[in-house]
């Protein structure tokens, strides 16, 4: 079973998920976040969590390390596997170093020791978010230019590839056998289709495709 509290806010707002198997702490955590405008989704055990419809929202999970049954650890490995990523706040009220080390290594974005300060938390929570947002927008931008590179046409992708290797027009069109007005064509257009304004930002968003020279 969880709990699912909600604000007045647009539905667009981000969620906080809290994993914790203490009632009065999820309870606890719930008015706090909600005094500061947030979206809550409360969860007993870790299985609930993973079970449970997460809307596309940016959002972060509050997780306590040592829960009765799978641990904090192995939902962090879980969501993980999953492929699911999401910024990890863990609590733990047994101070485990090793426990922290652990799990900061595993990609964990912050660790408070119980009991913590209200502003310790709503300090993560929002640091937490931000690093959310920020990732969903590049997620957005690799997304569009992934499909800009799949508008090109086949002989443009091997243009590209040939440009990448830092070949001239006059090049490419001997290697591929067009004329040099052909080549300048299909250059302007992989340019226009891929939002680059000069070679170097070409190269560039190529880059983060992972797209490499043909040479």
């Amino acid at each position: 079973m969880h709990k699912r509290s909600f604000t007045m806010e647009s539905p667009e707002m981000p969620m906080v998920y809290v994993v914790d198997d203490d009632e009065p702490m999820r309870d606890g955590l719930d008015r706090l976040l909600r005094s500061v405008g947030l979206r809550t989704e409360l969860f007993a055990t870790p299985e609930a969590f993973l079970a449970a419809h997460r809307p596309d929202v940016p959002g972060c999970l509050v997780l306590d390390v040592r829960l009765r049954g799978t641990s904090g650890l192995a939902l962090q490995q879980e969501i993980a596997r999953l492929g699911v990523e999401l910024p990890i706040i863990f609590m733990t009220g047994y101070g485990d170093i090793a426990m922290s080390v652990r799990a900061m290594k595993a990609g964990a974005l912050d660790f408070l020791a119980k009991p913590f300060r209200d502003q310790d938390m709503l300090d993560a929570v929002a640091n937490a978010l931000a690093r959310d947002r920020e990732r969903r927008v590049r997620d957005a931008a690799l997304c569009t230019l992934r499909d800009a590179y799949n508008s090109l046409t086949t002989r443009e992708k091997e243009v590209l590839g040939l440009v990448l290797s830092g070949l001239m027009n006059k090049q490419i069109a001997a290697e591929i056998h067009l004329s040099e007005i052909t080549v300048k064509i299909h250059r302007a257009q992989i340019m226009k289709k891929m939002g680059a304004s000069t070679v170097a930002d070409l190269v560039l968003k190529a880059a983060s495709l992972g797209i490499r020279p043909t040479r």
